[in-house]
């Protein structure tokens, strides 16, 4: 069994750049740790909503944009191993409607990508609910957590 997960960025038709991505790696582990889950291989692919859409209708079946999809691609009772595709476009939009940055809204959907890996949903509003208090959880950890790996003078 890994101890780690195995983390890689792929930037497809996007023009984001997102920093500190060995901090970002350190903390998907520690989100896996928390929540008792067996990490493998992750693969975040961030692209625009023109490929989401394209990736939506084609294996779910949906005709609508999205931020994230998340495709859990594990045998059942091994290390988990996921494609999680990204929006940069929905999370731009996103981070204006809600008011908050691009890198907050970009983390969040980072974090919600694991958090369905480690077994929430959020189809229900109650289950939504969950979601998002688990999202803002770890917000608020990784604040912390990266500002803990920095040496103030």
């Amino acid at each position: 069994m890994p101890l780690k997960a195995n983390v890689h960025f792929f930037f497809h038709q996007s023009s984001i750049r997102l920093t500190d991505r060995t901090k970002l790696k350190s903390f998907i582990n520690e989100i896996f740790k928390n929540e008792g889950k067996k990490p493998g291989s992750l693969n975040y692919i961030f692209c625009s909503d023109k490929d989401l859409l394209k990736i939506n209708k084609k294996f779910l079946g949906h005709n609508f944009y999205t931020d994230i999809i998340t495709f859990n691609l594990s045998e059942i009772n091994s290390s988990i191993e996921a494609e999680i595709y990204i929006s940069t476009d929905r999370v731009k939009e996103n981070s204006k409607s809600q008011k908050s940055s691009f890198k907050q809204e970009l983390l969040r959907v980072v974090f919600h990508g694991v958090l369905h890996l480690c077994g929430y949903s959020d189809k229900s509003p109650y289950q939504q609910r969950k979601m998002r208090e688990k999202e803002d959880e770890y917000l608020l950890k990784y604040s912390k957590f990266h500002m803990k790996t920095y040496k103030l003078p």
